[in-house]
């Protein structure tokens, strides 16, 4: 990594034209990534990425420079190019460090196993896929692993270097009964060396349910359309939660004004029964971070607390525009992105209703036991979900799966829509993409229920 004399050089360029703040961020990232159809590896690329980005405030203007090359000549270059977006008298800064060194333990390194291993293991869940039914006629494995290093150091006296592995398996399967083909998808991830598929992720078990979704939806009927209530399950039904508020909740929308929830803090904006955090210490989950890409160390924030909104999830720049403490929530894709606050493990906090009785007491409406992609609008919350699977509900029974589902709604009015919070959280492994890229994020929730919410869908009368 660079050299401390390296650094203070290029963060004293970088202050030349009046920057109160300069920060460098240096990343080596290796990666491994293979994909396999109809049982043989049809791609495997390894890859090296490795760069810095020089970032420079004043205020709350902020600008960003980035070079894949890491030489001291360069960087200083670079960060000029960042401070040439500053007008104003040069900044003499006071470079002391606090040297902090962080890394996530791996009991078996990605560099010390072959590509043969990756395989054999990529192998195992395609036949437990396949096994499942003749109608699946296609099963599709990818994996990846990688381990990025990073080096942050900021003018503020921060030097932090990380060690992040990450690893993840995606299993997808088309069943087809010769008329309709179908599709279900299972990606487990952790933040964990190769020692994760022992110890954390069952590949047999996800292939399988993968394959048992896609052979069920054949059988689905055209979901019916209207306003209802939902039960929605955890793991990925917490993307609700996820896209409705959480993106709603990051100082990218809150600062700028952009955000439906802008001056709400210890104001009521959800059910009295709604408890949400954004936790990013869980030891080994995949959307944990030891520190933020500003260097600040991961931390558990309650973001909602009985339904009253506790905090906003703030990086730095978010900081001066709100005038809030940071939040450990500074995050980025790769050097080649400026950071910004973005979630890490979020999810809503478990309750005491039961489940069952969710379903039982609900009339007709819908159970989504799965959620699939989505979007939202953060300045108005309005979002949309399709269900990746999802059973129609007959006078407080599951009747049969359906499919087509889709959930349509407003963030602020489904938060307070909510009435029955399960006893169980769990999670599910995703990427969310933003200004500062594609980063790994949890989203979970225990079982919940929605009053009513609008369910669009093309089918008729059960």
């Amino acid at each position: 990594m660079i050299s401390e004399q390296s650094v203070n050089r290029i963060l004293d360029a970088a202050s030349q034209t009046g920057a109160d703040f300069a920060e460098l961020f240096e990343e080596d990232c290796e990666r491994n990534s293979l994909v396999m159809a109809g049982g043989a590896i049809e791609q495997s690329v390894s890859s090296h990425r490795h760069g810095a980005g020089v970032r420079v405030m004043r205020g709350e203007q902020s600008a960003y420079a980035y070079s894949a090359d890491t030489s001291e000549e360069a960087l200083i270059e670079t960060a000029k190019a960042a401070a040439a977006a500053l007008k104003s008298e040069p900044m003499q800064h006071k470079l002391q460090y606090m040297k902090k060194r962080y890394t996530t333990p791996q009991e078996i390194r990605f560099d010390s196993i072959a590509n043969d291993t990756r395989v054999q293991l990529m192998h195992r869940g395609y036949a437990a896929g396949k096994a499942v039914s003749e109608k699946i006629r296609q099963m599709t494995v990818n994996y990846f692993d990688q381990v990025q290093r990073v080096l942050i150091c900021n003018t503020e006296g921060v030097w932090a270097e990380d060690e992040r592995p990450r690893t993840r398996i995606m299993f997808a399967a088309v069943a087809s009964d010769g008329t309709n083909a179908e599709r279900g998808s299972e990606s487990p991830g952790c933040c964990r060396g190769f020692e994760a598929y022992s110890k954390a992720i069952d590949v047999e078990a996800s292939a399988r349910k993968a394959a048992e979704r896609a052979v069920l939806l054949l059988s689905a009927k055209d979901c019916p359309g209207g306003n209802m209530p939902v039960v929605i399950s955890g793991g990925f039904g917490g993307v609700i939660f996820h896209e409705a508020c959480g993106h709603s909740l990051e100082a990218t929308s809150v600062g700028p004004g952009n955000s439906e929830f802008c001056g709400k803090l210890n104001t009521q904006i959800a059910a009295p029964c709604v408890s949400a955090m954004d936790d990013g210490t869980i030891p080994f989950e995949w959307g944990t971070i030891n520190i933020d890409d500003e260097g600040t160390p991961g931390q558990r924030n309650l973001l909602i607390e009985n339904g009253i909104l506790k905090s906003y999830l703030i990086d730095r720049l978010g900081s001066r525009r709100l005038h809030l403490p940071m939040t450990g929530s500074s995050r980025r894709q790769d050097y080649t992105y400026a950071p910004t606050s973005r979630m890490t493990n979020t999810f809503i906090c478990p309750g005491k209703d039961d489940p069952d009785e969710m379903i039982r007491t609900m009339g007709t409406g819908l159970y989504a036991a799965s959620l699939g992609g989505g979007s939202v609008n953060p300045l108005t919350g309005e979002f949309n979900f399709a269900v990746g699977e999802g059973y129609w509900v007959q006078d407080g029974k599951i009747v049969c799966p359906v499919r087509g589902a889709m959930l349509i709604g407003k963030g602020a009015e489904i938060l307070q829509r909510i009435d029955r919070v399960g006893p169980s959280m769990w999670m599910a492994q995703g990427m969310c993409g933003s200004l500062s890229g594609s980063v790994p994020t949890n989203v979970g929730q225990p079982v919940i229920r929605v009053g009513s919410i609008t369910v669009g869908g093309k089918g008729g009368a059960m």
